[in-house]
């Protein structure tokens, strides 16, 4: 897996990108909504490759944890620039939406009975991601949200990548389950795409939320060394 290196270039364009909002700017209600969706969806990225990477021991899991957990602090510091309410509970495994709640429990299931099956849903979920994001992106208006979620999309489809690779190197070929053919042929054949990975800690020195709730959170949860998907 490619290793993304942090420049200062991208981390001056996003900090300035952020800089400039103030926390009383409104939002439509569909960016507020996307926000909130975004931050509990990337906690169940999390929380599913961590529990896979205890039950499996397989390092890509715990690498890729480690990234949404970054992706998680991101979604934070935008809650926490536009005051809204952070709808994700500090425990593994527990969300606020029932959809979440239920999905996550299917996918912990499901990813249980064969590593096989469990690198199969780390691909449904990327691919879950990359729709999300890709519609939220569509109806976004506001710059500093669509830089987060531009950076969380290239780690979404390097993550894809990953898990297809596996997967591929297993004999299985992933069929997609939510992208179109089109578009996950044209994600699976691209090379890997490095970004600043919409960091919130770079832009918001002073960010409550992203230093605690965002990084100390998860940050002791697995192994989060070796090779980083943005």
């Amino acid at each position: 897996m490619k290793t993304t290196i942090f420049t200062l270039a991208n981390l001056l364009f996003l900090a300035l990108q952020l800089s400039g909002y103030s926390q009383n700017v409104s939002l439509p209600a569909s960016e507020k909504e996307g926000i909130l969706l975004m931050r509990e969806e990337e906690k169940l990225a999390h929380d599913v490759y961590t529990f896979l990477y205890e039950k499996w021991q397989l390092q890509p899991f715990s690498n890729i944890s480690g990234s949404e957990s970054r992706h998680f602090e991101a979604m934070g510091y935008l809650l926490e620039t536009f005051e809204l309410n952070d709808p994700a509970y500090p425990e593994a495994g527990k969300f606020k939406s029932r959809e979440l709640a239920a999905l996550y429990d299917s996918l912990v299931s499901r990813g249980s009975e064969s590593l096989l099956a469990a690198l199969e849903v780390g691909a449904y979920i990327e691919e879950v991601d990359i729709l999300d994001l890709k519609e939220l992106l569509a109806i976004s208006s506001n710059d500093a949200i669509s830089s987060v979620y531009s950076n969380l999309l290239r780690g979404s489809e390097n993550h894809l990548r990953a898990f297809t690779r596996q997967l591929s190197w297993r004999d299985l070929e992933y069929v997609p389950k939510v992208l179109d053919q089109e578009t996950y042929s044209a994600i699976v054949g691209a090379v890997n795409q490095s970004g600043n990975h919409g960091n919130c800690i770079n832009a918001a020195p002073n960010s409550n939320n992203c230093k605690q709730q965002g990084g100390r959170q998860f940050r002791n949860r697995g192994n989060q060394s070796g090779c980083r998907n943005n």
